[in-house]
C-alpha cells in the first residue's frame, strides 16, 4: 500500500470500498491492493486540484467505473483463474483457498442431505409415484428450503437468536401442510402445495440478507439472487435431463430397463440437490454472471410486451372475456407474476442514478399492459363469484389478483413519475422490495386459513 493517507472519514469510505472488492470472487488480494493504490492516487490528484477529500473520493470512485463492471473486467482478464475456481483443481495456482473448499464441502453435503430427505418418507410407506404424490407435492419445499436457509445462516454468520426465528416458519409449514384432513384431489390441497414454497422463500431471503433484510439494497440483492438461481437451476435441470436420457439409453442397449432408477432416484433426488448447488454457484460466481440480468430483461421485456398487447387487442376485437377455469386462473396469475419478476429483475440490474431511456418506456408499457390484463382477469373472477358463489380457487385467485393489482398499479405510477422527471428510480426500487413480504403473507394465509374455511376440499 502506498504512503498516501487521508482523513478518518475518507479512510472509512476507502475501507468500505476495499471490503466490497474483496467480496468479489474475480478479484484477489493483490488486485485489490493495486486498485486501492490507483484510487488513492486519484484522490490525491483531485485534492491537489482543490477538491475536498470526501468529494475527491466520490469523483475518484466514479472515474474508476462501476464496481460490478470492474469485476467483470477482471473476470475476463483472469479467465484461467476463474475456471480453476469453478472446477476447483487442487494445488493449482489461483485455486480457491481453504474457506472456498470448506464452503464447497458444506454445500455438497447439504445437497446430499436434500437428496436423501426426498427418500426418507418412503421408509414410512409414502411412495413418490402413486398414493404419496400429494404428500410430496405439499412438502416438496420442506425437503430443500430449510437446508438452503441453513447454508445462508452459516455463511452469513447469523446469531443463535436469528437462527431460532428462522426455524419457526418451517415448523409451521410442516404442521399445516400435514395435519389437515385434505380431501383427496381437493382444491385446498393443491393450493397448499402451490403456496407453501412462496411463503417459505421469504425465510430463505431473510437468511440470505444476513441480518440486513430491512435494507432495500439487501432485498434487491435477494431478488437478483432469486432470478440467477432460477437460471442456474434450469441449466442444471437440462443437463440432468440429458444425463438421465443417456443413462436409460445405455442400459437399454444391454437389455436392462432402469426407469425405476431414473424415476425413483435420479430425477427427484437430483431436483432437490440441484437447488443447493445452483444457490452456491450464484454465490460463488456472482461477479461473473451479473450481466445476465440486463441481457435477459432486455430480451424478454419486449417479447412479453408484444404478447400482452396482442392478447388485449385480440380480446377487444373478438369481444371475448377471460375463461375463469382453474388452470387458466393459475396461468394468468403466473403470467402476471412473471411480468412482475421481469420488472424486479430489470430494477436489480439498473443503475438508479441513470436517466430514463427507451427501455424504461418499454417497461412502463409492459407494466400498464399487465395492469389492464389483471383488471380484466379480476373482473372475470368477481363476475364468476357473484354468479356461482365462492370456492377456494376463486378466492385464492381473487386475493392474488388484488395483490398484483396494487403492486402493478403503484409501480406504473412511480415509473411514470420517474419518466417525467418528478420522481426517482430509487422510489420504485423501495416500493418493489418493501412489497415482497405481502406475497409471502398471503401465501401463508392460503396455507393456514383456506383448508378449514373451505372444508378441506
Amino acid at each position: 500500500m502506498g504512503a498516501l493517507e487521508f482523513g478518518g472519514a475518507v479512510e472509512q469510505e476507502i475501507a468500505q470500498w476495499r471490503a466490497y472488492l474483496r467480496h468479489r470472487q474475480a478479484i484477489h488480494a493483490v488486485d485489490v491492493e493495486e486498485l486501492e493504490d490507483h484510487l488513492r492516487s486519484q484522490i490525491a490528484s483531485l485534492v491537489a486540484s482543490g477538491l475536498a477529500a470526501d468529494e475527491a473520493f466520490l469523483v475518484a470512485v466514479r472515474r474508476m467505473g462501476d464496481l460490478d463492471g470492474l469485476s467483470r473486467e477482471f473476470a475476463v482478464e483472469h479467465a484461467e483463474r476463474l475456471w480453476k475456481q469453478l472446477v476447483m483443481v487442487p494445488g493449482s495456482a489461483g485455486a480457491p483457498g481453504r474457506a472456498a473448499y470448506k464452503e464447497a464441502v458444506v454445500v455438497l453435503g447439504l445437497a446430499c442431505l436434500a437428496a436423501l430427505a426426498v427418500k426418507v418418507p418412503e421408509l414410512f410407506g409414502r411412495r413418490l409415484l402413486g398414493a404419496g404424490a400429494a404428500f410430496y407435492a405439499r412438502n416438496a419445499s420442506l425437503f430443500v428450503f430449510p437446508l438452503l436457509t441453513g447454508y445462508f445462516a452459516w455463511k452469513r454468520h447469523l446469531d443463535a437468536r436469528s437462527r431460532r426465528w428462522l426455524i419457526a416458519p418451517f415448523l409451521a409449514a410442516a404442521i399445516f401442510a400435514n395435519v389437515f384432513p385434505f380431501a383427496p384431489g381437493g382444491a385446498t390441497e393443491g393450493l397448499t402445495a402451490l403456496h407453501v414454497p412462496i411463503a417459505l422463500w421469504l425465510a430463505v431471503g431473510v437468511a440470505y440478507a444476513g441480518g440486513g433484510w430491512r435494507l432495500s439494497a439487501r432485498r434487491m440483492d435477494f431478488v437478483r439472487f432469486s432470478g440467477e438461481c432460477g437460471i442456474y437451476y434450469v441449466l442444471i435441470a437440462l443437463g440432468g435431463g440429458v444425463l438421465t436420457a443417456f443413462t436409460l439409453m445405455m442400459f437399454e442397449a444391454i437389455g436392462l430397463k432402469v426407469e425405476w432408477l431414473a424415476q425413483g432416484w435420479l430425477l427427484p433426488c437430483g431436483a432437490a440437490g440441484a437447488v443447493l448447488v445452483a444457490a452456491w454457484l450464484v454465490e460463488a460466481k456472482q461477479g461473473v454472471i451479473e450481466n445476465m440480468a440486463p441481457v435477459l430483461t432486455r430480451v424478454f421485456t419486449p417479447l412479453f410486451t408484444v404478447l400482452l398487447l396482442a392478447f388485449l387487442a385480440t380480446m377487444a376485437w373478438t369481444r371475448s372475456g377471460i375463461n375463469v377455469a382453474r388452470h387458466l386462473l393459475i396461468g394468468f396469475d403466473l403470467l402476471l407474476a412473471l411480468v412482475l419478476g421481469l420488472l424486479l429483475y430489470a430494477a436489480s440490474a439498473r443503475d438508479p442514478e441513470a436517466p430514463p431511456d427507451t427501455f424504461d418506456g418499454l417497461q412502463v408499457l409492459l407494466v400498464v399492459s399487465a395492469l389492464i390484463v389483471d383488471v380484466v382477469a379480476l373482473a372475470a373472477v368477481v363476475a364468476r363469484i357473484s354468479e356461482f358463489g365462492f370456492s377456494a380457487n376463486k378466492v385464492a385467485a381473487l386475493g392474488e389478483n388484488v395483490i398484483l393489482l396494487v403492486n402493478l398499479g403503484w409501480s406504473a405510477w412511480l415509473y411514470a413519475r420517474f419518466l417525467r422527471g418528478d420522481g426517482s428510480f430509487a422510489a420504485l426500487e423501495r416500493w418493489q422490495t418493501a412489497y415482497l413480504p405481502v406475497h409471502a403473507v398471503w401465501a401463508g394465509l392460503v396455507v393456514v386459513v383456506f383448508p378449514p374455511w373451505f372444508g378441506y376440499v
